[in-house]
């Protein structure tokens, strides 16, 4: 076996490592179905919020699938994908009031505590995008389907 065979056969631990992050993405999606959903600005609940997290769930697994698959494709949706959850933290941050959230959750909530959560969740999106960005040669599979 060369060197050659050993690259083409054995996905690198990079590739590994953020297709298990995005399943996990997947499960915690899926595991807040029927909970409220903040989205754009907006607080969704009921059958909004379920299509919201059906959609969401959706989008995380053929992540994770394509992760998978090293399809070409994912690379540009996970930049995407990337792009829009830190556009969404920006937005919610600024557009759901304090008062309306803690009227949902039902409890206090400390302001500062959710700024400085929302802000770490974008910056580790951005340098997971960062990290996604420079391994675009681990993409190489330049077929249009997964399956």
């Amino acid at each position: 076996m060369t060197d050659a065979d050993h690259t083409e056969t054995h996905r690198p631990l990079g590739l590994n490592l953020l297709a298990g992050l995005y399943l996990f993405f997947f499960l915690l999606s899926a595991s807040t179905f029927g909970n409220p959903f903040p989205c754009l600005g907006k607080i969704y609940v009921g059958t909004p919020a379920k299509a919201l997290v059906f959609l969401d769930s959706l989008v995380c697994l053929y992540l994770f699938l394509g992760i998978m698959k090293r399809q070409a494709l994912t690379w540009y949706l996970l930049l995407g994908y990337n792009f829009f959850e830190v556009l969404n933290i920006i937005i919610n941050m600024q557009f759901i009031p304090r008062d309306e959230l803690e009227r949902i959750i039902g409890t206090r909530v400390n302001p500062d505590s959710l700024a400085v959560n929302n802000i770490a969740a974008a910056l580790a999106i951005l340098l997971l995008s960062q990290f996604i960005y420079r391994n675009k040669h681990y993409f190489s599979n330049r077929g249009k389907y997964l399956f």
